[in-house]
């Protein structure tokens, strides 16, 4: 069934002082995890989350102080996506569009900043999109078409993975024109014949709305459209961004297993029936398995955060005029990425299963829903082929080659 996109919700402008925006991160977290287990039990997408972080001006942290907005670095950003994803991974990953489509914006190749969507994004508006479709034989192949039809265009097609575009105000899709071309439309999502489908049947990350988009005869205005480019050099470190972005909502996930079980352990754990200890927490094995998630979690933040320090030196050489610091910098954020991605991905995982070893039966409670973190990890981890990064990886220490890294494309 279609859902109501939130473009009807009130947007909140911008505040234009870092300090004060990122005080407001643990709050809004505090109000996004309430429920959330609940939430992801009974499958009610989280509008709510969305419209605390609307009003929290958060969407706008990385336009610069230049442009008007706060100025905060990629590792601001990835900080609180992290803190977003310990309350709702869901809600951590729903933004993903957004802040690449903010990217992109603050990072314009000819230096002419799009005024009208800075406004947007300043007045608190939030970007979604779908580019992916089912059914092609490859990924990234595109059937949805754009047709000129007197002085506008006609838009048609099924997207799919709309990850946050339930949430936003606008959204772009990928088409071909008339000329066989790959083309960008960015429209409001209310607009006539756009249906966002909550279609999603992924077991993780089930409120995220990531399912379809039906674009049925949408009316496309010629100001509207863009080419797109993922080789571009804004491409390249977006497509950059958008990985970390991933692994930085699975981060949370294992922030949110390391406090749940920790809860879960002083709360009603019973230490098993051969143990010397009277209770759970005073459990050796309980402790130690605790002290295993909580270094399993510090590590993958560490990795991640020096991954988004990698993307800040990125944004730091597109301001310089040396293009080859640049194509180094850009080379280094996706590999440091990749690195990451890698060894996370094991360490999030484990520390997701190994939750479960704190106590007994009581801790697969559908009512605590503790294995929502272990899917959600799972589920985040899928978005990219762990096996062919490491093989890109090893190919790059080996033989020095870096084709992927270039691309600008998820491997």
């Amino acid at each position: 069934m279609p859902i109501i996109a939130s473009s009807a919700l009130p947007s909140t402008p911008a505040e234009t002082d870092r300090a004060t925006l990122l005080a407001r991160i643990p709050d809004l977290a505090t109000g996004i995890a309430k429920e959330a287990a609940r939430r992801d039990l009974e499958r009610e997408l989280p509008h709510e989350a969305f419209r605390l972080f609307k009003e929290a001006g958060l969407g706008a942290l990385r336009i610069p102080t230049t442009l008007g907005g706060p100025g905060g670095s990629v590792l601001d950003y990835i900080e609180m996506i992290m803190t977003i994803g310990a309350a709702d991974s869901n809600v951590a990953h729903a933004l993903r569009s957004h802040f690449n489509f903010t990217e992109a914006l603050l990072l314009n190749p000819n230096g002419a900043v799009d005024r009208t969507q800075l406004a947007r994004v300043l007045g608190g508006k939030l970007f979604g999109g779908a580019h992916t479709e089912q059914g092609t034989k490859r990924p990234g192949e595109v059937t949805t078409r754009l047709t000129k039809s007197g002085e506008s265009y006609r838009l048609n097609g099924r997207k799919w993975y709309a990850t946050g575009t339930a949430f936003a105000d606008f959204a772009s899709f990928s088409a071909r024109n008339d000329e066989d071309q790959l083309v960008s439309v960015l429209l409001p999502v209310d607009r006539k014949g756009i249906a966002i489908l909550d279609d999603w049947d992924g077991m993780g990350q089930r409120l995220t709305a990531s399912g379809g988009v039906l674009l049925d005869d949408v009316e496309v205005l010629p100001h509207e459209i863009s080419t797109r480019g993922l080789n571009t050099l804004v491409g390249r470190h977006t497509s950059t961004l958008r990985q970390l972005h991933l692994a930085a909502s699975m981060a949370g996930a294992v922030r949110g297993a390391l406090r749940e079980g920790t809860e879960y352990v002083r709360r009603q754990a019973r230490s098993a029936a051969h143990s010397a200890a009277e209770t759970a927490n005073a459990d050796p094995f309980v402790q130690k398995i605790l002290g295993e998630i909580a270094a399993g979690s510090f590590a993958v933040d560490t990795l991640i955060r020096e991954s988004a320090r990698a993307l800040d030196r990125t944004v730091e050489a597109f301001a310089g005029d040396d293009p080859e610091a640049l194509e180094a910098a850009l080379v280094e954020s996706a590999l440091t990425t990749a690195r990451t991605q890698i060894v996370a991905s094991q360490l999030a995982l484990a520390a997701a299963t190994n939750v479960f070893e704190l106590g007994g039966g009581s801790a697969t409670s559908r009512h605590l829903n503790l294995d929502r973190h272990w899917r959600n990890i799972r589920t985040v981890l899928n978005h990219n082929p762990l096996l062919h990064k490491a093989r890109v990886v090893g190919d790059y220490y080996i033989n020095g080659t870096t084709t992927h890294l270039e691309e600008g494309k998820v491997f």
